[in-house]
């Protein structure tokens, strides 16, 4: 049996090992780490509604709302009423939110840094493009019925000797 990691593990291990030191380094800045993703996302989705920044961050809209009621409490985001429908809330940040932001942004470079320490320029590259590569092929996938995969591999396995 191989007992190696699998990419699945690795990259599992990596992203959590990222949020975890972004979060010892964030600390002082006095948010929960469903804060300040929401803020992170709402930066690069201003006007976005509700119920589309739940989509993004994958979390219910009822979760969602807690979480903004708490960032609006601290005045770092505001809700504004859609102007043809009245049931839906677009969210914006405040300008108190900005420097926050830019804190945030500083964190993560320093944290992506101490990630990629020892990686050549030509590693980084290599890496990025087939993370990018292997998300596109993912998201196309998603977009596909399931196959199962016992039953492709079997399949080949006859074709092959056949």
């Amino acid at each position: 049996m191989n007992n190696a990691p699998t990419l699945g593990f690795i990259l599992h291990d990596v992203a959590r090992l990222l949020r975890k030191r972004f979060e010892q380094r964030a600390r002082s800045l006095g948010l929960t780490r469903s804060q300040w993703q929401t803020l992170a996302y709402l930066n690069v989705n201003e006007g976005i509604h509700q119920g589309g920044l739940a989509e993004i961050l994958e979390i219910e809209a009822i979760t969602l709302v807690r979480i903004l009621d708490k960032l609006e409490e601290r005045g770092l985001i505001e809700r504004r009423q859609h102007p043809t429908d009245r049931r839906i809330w677009l969210l914006f940040l405040r300008e108190e939110a900005r420097p926050l932001i830019k804190k945030m942004q500083k964190i993560g470079d320093a944290t992506r840094a101490e990630a990629l320490e020892g990686l050549s320029d030509e590693d980084r590259a290599f890496l990025l493009g087939s993370l990018t590569r292997m998300k596109t092929n993912l998201i196309d996938a998603c977009t596909r019925p399931v196959d199962d995969p016992v039953d492709r591999a079997a399949g080949a396995k006859d074709r092959k000797n056949a």
